[in-house]
């Protein structure tokens, strides 16, 4: 039986785009509840495979690979340092995530970077931000700082209460979930309603940019849709 998401599974969200004059189709793919401990690789074959064709890509998001790395943890489980919990005080909240913007995702990217790293990125932000620059923080502190996830409204329950930290060796995953995919291309990617990057992919350092350029308006969405991966087709 076919997991591809309904057209208007991830309402608001487009399931087709043009870049460069070439019309891509993105096809949502629903999965059962993902939890630390699954087996990824049987995950994603069960319900990738079936809606797979000669010439699909398959992104999978950095949240499924990390939780089932076991890297998600309950927020009450954290207990944040006092430089944790002024940093976050200084992030930008937006309606898109939480970022770091909290004592808990500061202190985890605090043990994921290192202290020194952390506080390098926040000295450069703070004096690039007041010339006008945005971005230099997460520039410096690296993708393990950007792909940690804290908890948002409308995040499917357990996740609306952990924090989920970027997946270990992407490439490397994305490479054994391509072998068990037959060879189709398969990329880790990190997107969200503000950008995206690909943590690690089996397309090369120029197909991974024209992806997040197909990948821009986020189309699996970021709530309840349980569409943690999908589909790019050339229409």
């Amino acid at each position: 039986m076919s997991r591809a998401a309904e057209p208007s599974a991830n309402a608001g969200k487009e399931l087709s785009i043009a870049v460069d004059g070439v019309e891509y189709h993105r096809i949502p793919i629903k999965t059962p509840l993902v939890v630390r401990g699954d087996d990824l690789v049987a995950v994603v074959t069960a319900a990738a495979k079936p809606e797979l064709r000669p010439g699909d890509v398959l992104f999978v998001t950095e949240k499924i690979v990390g939780i089932t790395q076991g890297r998600s943890y309950p927020i009450e489980d954290i207990e944040p340092r006092k430089l944790a919990v002024t940093l976050s005080g200084y992030v930008q909240k937006t309606p898109h995530g939480i970022g770091l913007g909290m004592p808990e995702t500061m202190e985890m990217a605090l043990r994921e970077c290192g202290t020194v790293r952390i506080l390098f990125a926040a000295a450069v932000a703070a004096v690039t931000k007041k010339l006008g620059r945005k971005g230099d923080f997460y520039r410096i502190a690296g993708p393990k700082a950007r792909g940690i996830d804290g908890p948002t409204e409308g995040t499917i329950p357990p996740y609306d209460s952990q924090v989920v930290l970027a997946p270990a060796q992407p490439k490397k995953v994305a490479a054994q979930l391509s072998a068990a995919l037959g060879g189709v291309d398969v990329a880790i990617v990190d997107i969200n309603d503000l950008g995206g990057n690909i943590l690690g992919s089996t397309l090369g350092s120029k197909r991974d940019t024209a992806l997040v350029r197909i990948l821009q308006d986020n189309p699996l969405g970021q709530g309840t849709q349980s569409t943690p991966m999908g589909i790019v087709r050339v229409s």
